[in-house]
């Protein structure tokens, strides 16, 4: 695939994998025969998606864009040997009427099929299963039923799955009165009741799993008894050419389990408790910026995400400058007496001496690493090693080899550090014992916190662009409580 590319959408910088270039005129095979749509986007070489910057959708991570949206759509673009293009449209009703022209051949955007869509749109064989969940803000009632939502301030994105229920709710509850917001993600909702601009949102299953850390005051108050059936959505009429692949894509990536996989990985991920996602939370509030351009200056001075960066300190120190352990670790990164003296560190407690040998002394290990481990197994691997030593990790690899596992990948390597712990396995090994178990947590907390920083900084980023929007647009009257066509109810 290729390298990254900056452009713009509408003034609102995103990324797209490759050039976007206009359509090419339909070939000839024989100077009777037109290609299909399969056809041309093979001979071209890309194919062209809609989609928005998410983190479920996709995202910009320390290896380049990732998440779940665009995981599956390039593994359908590998399968037909061409290159994805994502690009970004923030506006769902947009998106909606975009699909099938030249910025995109269908919208992959974790999306509900309804009635209503289905008028306009062929969606997928569905891929996911998703319920609808009401949500509210930590500290307020609990809402029980839908009585219980009625003379709440509830918000929903426009032209959603979730604006379509308010609508057909109403129908039993005609009080319900909602509003509904434009170019919103499902994280700018959770952020809009954690921060309490909202009393109520609904939002998808997914969702809530992925970001509950994130926004930890916006808590589930019950599901929503249908479940949604999710799909990529292209054009109704025209050439299906590419609707039939990608149909038969999803049903061999189904079958075998690559989809349960891919699931799992985003889906399936750890949590904290409630009490560490507001601490974290917190932070990222109060001591985060006091380090953040920091961070951004050393991580470029070292070739590291910022982000990255900034989350192995808070596994380390809570991003406290004076931090210091039992054992005498000491500063923002943690640094042992040692480590700081061969890293030429003289004060372990100067925030800017701390940040520069943790990044260095990541960067040695890092670089002491086989070449033939590639990202982001190499990155998992050297803080693995950051934590518990390059030699412990060199032992977990042996041991990984000799019980026929990859000792290059580290989902591997993570199920055999802690067997250093065990005398059977331990005393086979070079350096001996190691409390195992400890790296294995330490990354994947790391991980956690990388993945709940990027997309906090996606939600700032995007609610910046928002309040900048409108700042530019003429002022207009907003009634306080709407209907699920914008009309005021009186």
């Amino acid at each position: 695939m290729s390298t990254t590319n900056h452009t713009s959408v509408k003034g609102r910088p995103t990324y797209l994998l490759g050039t976007l270039f206009l359509y090419l005129i339909p070939f000839m095979l024989s100077g009777s025969t037109t290609l299909n749509l399969l056809d041309r986007i093979e001979n071209q070489g890309f194919l062209p998606i809609l989609s928005s910057n998410g983190p479920i959708t996709y995202y910009e991570g320390p290896f380049g864009l990732t998440g779940f949206e665009y995981e599956l759509a390039e593994a359908f673009a590998d399968s037909i040997g061409v290159e994805l293009v994502v690009n970004d449209e923030p506006n769902l009703g947009d998106m909606l009427r975009k699909i099938g022209t030249d910025q995109g051949q269908f919208a992959a955007y974790s999306l509900a099929i309804t009635e209503e869509r289905k008028k306009s749109i062929n969606f997928s064989t569905p891929y996911m299963l998703v319920n609808q969940q009401v949500i509210y803000r930590r500290g307020t009632p609990k809402p029980k039923t839908i009585e219980d939502l009625i003379g709440k301030d509830i918000v929903v994105a426009a032209k959603s799955s979730h604006a379509e229920t308010m609508l057909m709710l109403r129908e039993s509850y005609p009080e319900l009165r909602w509003r509904e917001e434009k170019g919103v993600e499902q994280l700018d909702l959770l952020e809009m009741v954690h921060s309490g601009r909202a009393e109520i949102t609904l939002v998808d299953s997914t969702a809530f799993t992925v970001n509950r850390s994130i926004y930890p005051r916006a808590r589930l108050a019950f599901n929503l008894p249908s479940m949604d059936s999710i799909a990529w959505a292209f054009p109704k009429s025209g050439d299906d050419s590419l609707y039939r692949a990608a149909n038969r894509f999803l049903a061999k990536f189904r079958d075998s389990g690559q989809l349960e996989d891919l699931q799992k990985k985003y889906f399936g991920m750890g949590h904290f408790d409630e009490g560490g996602a507001l601490t974290l939370s917190k932070h990222i509030d109060r001591r985060l910026p006091k380090w953040e351009q920091l961070f951004r200056e050393t991580a470029n001075e070292f070739h590291l995400d910022w982000l990255l960066l900034a989350a192995i300190s808070y596994q380390e120190s809570h991003w406290n400058a004076k931090a210091r352990s039992y054992t005498g670790v000491r500063g923002l990164m943690m640094l042992t007496r040692v480590t700081a003296k061969q890293l030429g560190i003289k004060d372990r407690t100067n925030p800017k001496q701390s940040v520069t040998g943790g990044a260095k002394y990541f960067t040695q290990i890092r670089n002491r690493l086989p070449e033939r481990i590639k990202n982001p197994d190499r990155t998992w691997m050297a803080l693995a090693a950051y934590n518990v030593g390059l030699g412990h990790l060199e032992d977990a690899r042996i041991l990984t080899q000799r019980q026929g596992g990859n000792p290059d990948v580290w989902d591997d390597v993570k199920k055999s550090l802690p067997l250093l712990s065990k005398k059977k396995y331990y005393k086979q090994t070079k350096h001996g014992y190691a409390r195992g178990w400890e790296p294995v947590k330490y990354v994947e907390n790391i991980r956690n916190f990388h993945n709940i920083l990027v997309w906090h900084h996606e939600s700032q980023q995007r609610r910046l662009a928002l309040e900048l929007q409108s700042e530019l647009e003429p002022a207009s009257y907003s009634p306080p409580s709407v209907n699920g066509s914008g009309l005021s109810q009186l």
